[in-house]
């Protein structure tokens, strides 16, 4: 029985004006792509026509999910599209779920274009939660600006979208699936691969894994407990840490992604990790560790709940890099943290003897700094670490990193940290989060902070808050000129430097999909190791009130608090 050939249809449509990428791609609310007409469509259209029609034709794409509500349907959507727009094969996770560390490493590995990932980080999922949707270039990491961009232009000009409706696959099947479409000379080809395997394979590559199992099993085996928080990284966690490097199954929980994240937030901090928290306070377990929905941010606690800041645990992963083979074989070229994330990193690279870069929040402009050899490792305030083995932050490969430097100095994660005070000096730092602000009102709140602080007398003025006197050194509006391709990105957070080292931060964020998130951050160095063991709220009061201050935010939006403090 001859079968037909899958029609390639060509479907009209009207654009929206609200699909602009932000740093960490194009989400919203999962009623508007559900609610609107073609709201998915068009994106997707956007970026498949964002690609040179040149290379689009017969290329290689990966595709991939955190596993949450409305994944599936856009994967359906995202194949019948790719078909009828020329692209020659489909790389997707089985039952459409990929981390983002494994999707970067797959386009890596197999010298794909590009590839999608259907995620909205930590932010909750289900009918009612968010959906988002992100594009990586052929390097493995997020799209730069100037493609983003380009999306986004076309997005606001689209007239038509290209679709096969009729092209149907099963995600469920590990292996390849082909379908001959109309007016198409080579057949479309869909694979469904194994999602943990090719991740697994590097990571075997770039740790001692021999170390890190003897480390779970060995006579005096750490116990761990590890929280997928329902995500994506389950799967990884149950095959790599338990099947792989013999932590006992019970070391693992929440490890069935669910598409709502079983109703809770998929954020690894202090406020949502509340489980892994009260867990991890008993005193049974030495090691915790949580990760997000797609598994690119991580956190890490201690015996008896003690928590390590993003900010801290990249700079002790910094200090601590000769505990790492990959590290030895390759050197370590230069460090690279956003803005916003503390200094604590910057003392390490001067004692090593390495450059620091400091970029805007984003993972794009740390995958120019690995692609031109100047960045070994980088990471950002909100839990995400990573290094030149991808182009994404990677949660799990930060774990690994951790139990490494466990395994190789013999030391509870306290102590590690400690150790690290008492070496390089201890920042104290946090983050208050005001989410869902009304747009206008965030946008006016900044641009009042900056012709405050940017004023001539802004100079030179002292804040007394108690006992405390801070003096202002400098003051600005970040902006970013790239070293490898000069590229300029403003107004990317407003600064005061005070004369002892410590930051006030303020930011917004493009992470929400509700109103607008305004960020401040503080900061405080303090090198005298008797002064180490203060409450981080207590250490930061002072700088808090003046950034309340000079923001008036609790005045301008009725607001008696942040939304979150991390």
């Amino acid at each position: 029985m001859e079968i037909n050939p899958i029609p390639v249809l060509t479907i009209q449509t009207v654009p929206y004006e609200d699909q602009k990428p932000g740093s960490n791609g194009f989400r919203k609310p999962t009623a508007v792509f559900e609610s609107k007409r073609n709201y998915l469509q068009n994106f997707i259209q956007s970026v498949l026509s964002s690609i040179d029609l040149r290379d689009r034709q017969g290329c290689t794409m990966v595709v991939g999910s955190d596993g949450r509500y409305f994944s599936k349907t856009a994967i359906e959507t995202i194949v019948q599209m790719a078909a009828a727009n020329g692209i020659g094969r489909l790389i997707i996770g089985q039952n459409g779920l990929l981390s983002t560390p494994a999707l970067s490493c797959i386009i890596r590995k197999i010298k794909a274009i590009g590839g999608i990932i259907l995620t909205a980080s930590h932010n909750p999922g289900g009918p009612g939660g968010d959906f988002g949707i992100k594009f990586n270039v052929a390097n493995g990491g997020p799209a730069p600006d100037t493609v983003t961009d380009k999306i986004f232009q076309i997005s606001k000009t689209i007239e038509e979208y290209a679709i096969c409706p009729d092209l149907r696959i099963d995600l469920s099947r590990v292996g390849r699936q082909e379908f001959d479409l109309e007016n198409k000379f080579k057949p479309f080809r869909v694979e469904i691969v194994d999602s943990v395997e090719v991740y697994l394979n590097m990571l075997r590559t770039l740790f001692d894994m021999n170390a890190i199992k003897s480390l779970l099993t060995g006579p005096d085996q750490l116990k761990i407990r590890i929280d997928a928080m329902n995500g994506v990284m389950g799967p990884y966690v149950r095959r790599i840490l338990c099947d792989e490097l013999g932590a006992p199954a019970n070391s693992a929980v929440n490890c069935v992604p669910l598409e709502d994240f079983g109703g809770q937030y998929p954020d690894p901090n202090l406020t949502y990790a509340t489980g892994l928290l009260e867990a991890m306070k008993g005193g049974e377990h030495g090691f915790g560790a949580a990760f997000d929905a797609d598994g690119d941010r991580y956190m890490i606690l201690g015996e008896n709940g003690f928590f390590v800041n993003p900010s801290d645990s990249l700079a002790v992963i910094a200090a601590n890099l000769s505990c790492i083979p990959y590290f030895r074989q390759m050197g370590v070229r230069g460090f690279g943290r956003s803005m916003p994330t503390s200094t604590a990193l910057d003392k390490v690279a001067k004692a090593m003897k390495v450059p620091v870069y400091e970029t805007p929040t984003g993972w794009k402009y740390f995958a120019n700094l690995m692609d031109s050899g100047r960045c070994s490792l980088c990471g950002e305030e909100s839990f995400g670490t990573g290094s030149d083995h991808l182009r994404e932050k990677d949660g799990l490969w930060s774990v690994l990193i951790w139990l490494s430097i466990m395994a190789a100095r013999k030391q509870s994660v306290e102590e590690i940290v400690q150790d690290h005070w008492a070496k390089f000096g201890r920042h104290y730092f946090c983050r208050f989060d005001y989410e869902a602000l009304d747009p206008r009102t965030a946008v006016f709140i900044m641009k009042d902070l900056e012709a405050v602080i940017t004023e001539k007398s802004f100079a030179n003025q002292k804040f007394a808050v108690g006992s405390h006197v801070f003096s202002v050194e400098k003051t600005d509006s970040f902006e970013y000129v790239d070293p490898v391709d000069g590229t300029v990105s403003k107004k990317q957070g407003l600064r005061i430097i005070f004369a002892d080292g410590s930051r006030i931060i303020f930011r917004i964020s493009s992470s929400g999909t509700m109103g607008t998130t305004l960020r401040i951050y503080a900061e405080s160095y303090e090198k005298d190791p008797t002064k180490h063991n203060k409450e981080t709220q207590a250490v930061l009061g002072p700088l808090i009130a003046i950034a309340l201050k000079l923001s008036q935010i609790h005045e301008r939006t009725g607001r008696k608090g942040p939304t979150v403090i991390t």
